[in-house]
């Protein structure tokens, strides 16, 4: 199953999971890695299970 955001080509730090979001609902890429972090680093979010889970489901980056 994949859902219908991309991971980003130019915009990111490990795999473009965060950029892509950001891109797609156009928000700052930077304020959403800052929440990402906080969230990632409280014990109720598991943060990297999340980002590996996402990196799976997103497609890959559109070819320009």
């Amino acid at each position: 199953m994949k859902i219908n955001i991309h991971r980003s080509r130019n915009d990111r730090v490990i795999a473009g999971v965060i950029g892509g979001i950001a891109e797609h609902f156009d928000w700052n890429t930077n304020l959403t890695r800052i929440i990402f972090v906080i969230l990632a680093v409280t014990p109720m979010f598991p943060g990297i299970i999340a980002y590996l889970v996402l990196w799976l489901l997103m497609k890959d980056p559109i070819e320009d």
